[in-house]
């Protein structure tokens, strides 16, 4: 007898009381899966004085990681859409506790970028987000968008929830200590969670394409087409994102306020970035992944520009804060776009392609922007280049904007 059996059929549907409790144990652990994205931008100041490394080779272990991430995740999706999501975030607990110790144990550069990209990105950390986005989204129908914007809000809570906790740890007992500390908290902790999600989605029991209200509706666009076009405009928007969340604990060394004040600020900035999610969760129930993204596009490209000319301490907490709430919506639309107008059975390959997309401009935009910096001895024109790709993924929102009012036209 299948484990199934002991469940009422009535967990099968969306939105019932046991989707919501899916959503929860999945916030959870995409919050604590999250850490590998965030433990190394932490310690970028550290890994650059005790390795001896320029700041762009001290943020290649976080490019590395991010894409180890990106093509992990592809992978992590897939096997969730045959095998159910539980299978991957098992394994990736594992991975994570591995990738912790090799990094705590690294003695140069290159073992600690390899512990970091393998073990700790690739392998670990990319099960808890596009599969996990993906995996919801199937239990949902009338709230899916804020469902996947919580599940995506775990990202950020965990980006608000372990940088002072690290830091803290850094100053208490070290870095490799801390990592050892990490390490542990992942295995003992995602294990148990994950098996709570061996139940598997009933496919049949949601709408096939989209979430009922606008797959009448097409883009005129092939599903390749589509797809290809979502991944330039996630790598876009991301290398325009990477610049604040990546750079500010140094970028506010440098200004002398001290990395513990930069760490504060990305706190503060993924701390508003979860409401930006939830809020804009809320409005792509209402006016679609396509309208949200570019709301949240033109938002990120203002908060951008407030960077330049604002670089005193309290500018910087108004503005870091300005740029979560504007920023944080943009990554679920994605995945919204993707559920509106592409096969359900497809959703966690085609989730995680998208939303990898957006961690590969995440890596480029890290490294890059450390690049632009050892070049011009300033933030100033990285920040500059920030908003040029901004400026890119806002010309595809608009376009897919277009191309959906005139879809209406023709199917109305």
């Amino acid at each position: 007898m299948s484990e199934n059996t002991y469940l009422p059929p009535i967990a099968d549907q969306p939105d019932s009381a046991y989707s919501w409790l899916r959503l929860v144990i999945s916030l959870g652990l995409s919050t604590i899966g999250g850490v590998g994205l965030w433990s190394v931008v932490v310690v970028l100041p550290t890994i650059e004085a005790e390795f001896g490394v320029d700041r762009a080779g001290a943020s290649l272990p976080y490019t590395a990681t991010m894409i180890g991430f990106a093509m992990g995740g592809i992978y992590m999706g897939r096997l969730a859409d045959k095998r159910g999501v539980a299978v991957p975030l098992v394994f990736s607990a594992v991975m994570m506790f591995v990738g912790y110790m090799a990094a705590a144990y690294a003695e140069n550069i290159w073992q600690f970028m390899i512990a970091q990209a393998l073990f700790i990105g690739m392998l670990g950390s990319s099960a808890s987000f596009a599969p996990l986005v993906a995996d919801v989204s199937h239990w949902f129908v009338k709230r899916r968008g804020l469902a996947i914007a919580i599940v995506a809000s775990g990202n950020y809570l965990s980006g608000t929830i372990w940088p002072p906790m690290l830091t803290y740890g850094i100053e208490q007992v070290g870095w490799r200590a801390s990592y050892m500390g990490i390490a542990v908290i992942c295995l003992v902790t995602m294990i148990p969670l994950a098996l709570l999600l061996r139940r598997r989605p009933n496919l049949d029991a949601t709408p096939a394409n989209g979430n009922g209200v606008r797959e009448q509706y097409r883009l005129n666009l092939s599903p390749r087409a589509l797809q290809s076009i979502l991944v330039i405009a996630g790598i876009a928007c991301c290398v325009a994102m990477s610049m604040p969340q990546v750079h500010i604990v140094a970028y506010c060394g440098d200004l002398g306020y001290g990395v513990a004040r930069g760490a504060e600020m990305l706190s503060l900035m993924l701390g508003f970035g979860i409401v930006s999610r939830l809020v804009s969760g809320m409005i792509g129930d209402r006016i679609g992944g396509v309208g949200t993204l570019i709301i949240g596009s033109v938002l990120q490209c203002l908060a951008l520009l407030f960077y330049i000319p604002f670089d005193g301490l309290a500018s910087l907490y108004i503005v870091s804060a300005f740029f979560g709430l504007a920023q944080g919506g943009i990554v679920p639309s994605y995945a919204l776009i993707v559920r509106e107008y592409l096969p359900a059975k497809e959703a966690g390959a085609r989730v995680s392609l998208v939303l990898m997309a957006t961690v590969v401009g995440m890596a480029l935009g890290g490294w890059l922007s450390g690049e632009i910096y050892d070049l011009t001895g300033s933030y100033r024109a990285a920040f500059l280049n920030g908003i040029a790709w901004n400026l890119l993924n806002m010309s595809i929102a608009v376009w897919l904007l277009i191309g959906q009012f005139k879809s209406r036209r023709k199917y109305a």
